[in-house]
């Protein structure tokens, strides 16, 4: 399934680190060979402070205990650095360490420079070396002490551009930790900021950061219990689709089995479409590919088998494949929740064209047994109120469904309008209104 991954176009919009639980999960499945995932989580810490991490994964990778000399010098700067920001930050850290002193700060942020700078010595050169060891822990893969200075140093922060900064690593902070509500929070801030500043940043500064953005949120969306909506809402914005047809067709997999998943935005699934089909030069895949043999192909055989491939597409991406412990079984909510609502639309698309259906021809269109398709076409006749009933001795299901007779409802529509222009011109009649008086005459 490696020719549907798309790591390598996900990474290139990620931070390094959130690029690692990518790599695990790959290499847990083993879509890979181990020594090109190994490979690639080193040149991924390469650019990190995680020295020690990529040392235990060169040995593994290499069958031994020996570290190239470069990895050994560079765990020794690593801590050299590391000794030289806690001695430069030592200052503002004991303050913020203090629940007595940080109530004398406020909101006016101007005021807390003033009180930092008279009452502690604390200047402008120790609040950005709250930022640098802030940043300096996050790559070493501290993240909890990173989050906390981050948000620190934000409420201190008069720069724009770096306080931006500092919240793309609280996000990144968030999500690594898998604090899934705070990092929505922080998602929502940073995409109030990105709109915000649609009339200061250039274009490429904004496309590039919403990308960005979307990638990221998919962490978020495929772990938080309204993740679901939350996809939906963020990626059809306009601004946001745009920039998904412009750098980032891919992400339409993950907002087709969101829509596909989720019965109640059913509704965008017509926006959703129309929008395949414009990238499908750009890209596709069995999930995009599925809905145009629905909606737009009516290819039903079609739809069979991209059903299938469907379901290894999911089991094989990082985000829609999550799998869930419970006691000795394993199960995949994601999976299984696409897997029943694809084939409902496959039942309702082909029943809308189908008035009498055989079951056995259903059940292959769905990838199910004779015996499971008729259980679950008896379930959703049953819960859904369908207006149908099944002939189990002929193995058929009959729609009973009236039928719209096109001409009838034609002259139901005339008889109507005729009555409606009676009624109005018997009212201007009564009221004395003299263009009906001559229309009577």
């Amino acid at each position: 399934m490696a020719e549907y991954d798309l790591t390598a176009r996900m990474v290139a919009h990620m931070d390094r680190h959130l690029a690692l639980p990518l790599l695990e999960f790959l290499q847990e499945l083993k879509v890979y060979a181990d020594a090109q995932i190994l490979q690639g989580k080193i040149s991924l810490l390469s650019g990190t402070n995680m020295v020690d991490y990529a040392m235990d994964i060169h040995k593994s990778l290499h069958g031994t205990e020996d570290v190239p000399a470069d990895m050994v010098a560079r765990r020794s700067e690593v801590v050299e650095r590391l000794r030289s920001l806690q001695d430069a930050v030592k200052p503002i850290v004991d303050f913020l360490s203090s629940p007595q002193l940080v109530q004398e700060l406020r909101a006016d942020k101007q005021y807390n420079l003033h009180v930092l700078q008279e009452r502690h010595q604390i200047g402008p050169d120790q609040i950005e070396a709250l930022y640098q060891y802030a940043k300096f822990q996050f790559e070493c893969g501290m993240y909890s002490e990173a989050a906390d200075f981050l948000a620190q140093y934000r409420a201190l922060c008069t720069d724009s551009e770096r306080s931006l900064s500092a919240l793309w690593g609280k996000l990144a902070a968030e999500i690594l930790m898998q604090n899934w509500d705070v990092a929505l929070e922080e998602l929502n801030r940073l995409k109030e900021i990105i709109d915000a500043n649609s009339s200061s940043a250039s274009p490429v500064n904004q496309l590039h950061s919403r990308i960005w953005l979307m990638h990221w949120s998919l962490f978020i969306f495929f772990n938080h219990e309204n993740g679901r909506n939350g996809i939906i809402d963020l990626f059809f914005q306009d601004r946001y689709l745009n920039a998904i047809q412009t750098n980032a067709p891919h992400l339409l997999r993950y907002l087709a089995a969101a829509v596909v998943v989720n019965k109640r935005r059913r509704n965008m699934l017509k926006e959703l479409i129309k929008v395949i089909q414009q990238e499908q030069q750009s890209y596709k895949d069995p999930i995009t590919e599925l809905l145009e043999c629905l909606y737009v192909k009516y290819d039903f055989d079609g739809a069979q088998q991209k059903l299938i491939e469907c379901e290894q597409v999911i089991l094989n991406d990082p985000f829609l494949g999550k799998r869930i412990q419970g006691g000795n079984s394993i199960t995949v909510p994601l999976r299984d929740e696409f897997l029943e609502n694809a084939r409902l639309l496959i039942f309702e698309n082909y029943c809308r064209i189908h008035q009498c259906i055989d079951i056995s021809v259903l059940a292959e269109k769905m990838n199910m047994t004779y015996d499971e398709a008729e259980l679950w076409i008896m379930n959703l006749v049953k819960s859904s109120k369908l207006d149908a009933k099944i002939d189990s001795v002929k193995g058929t299901l009959i729609m009973t469904t009236n039928r719209v007779n096109v001409h009838e409802q034609m002259i139901e529509s005339m008889k109507n309008l005729n009555a409606r222009t009676y009624m109005l011109a018997k009212s201007l009649l009564d009221l004395g209104h003299p263009a009906a008086q001559e229309a009577a005459r």
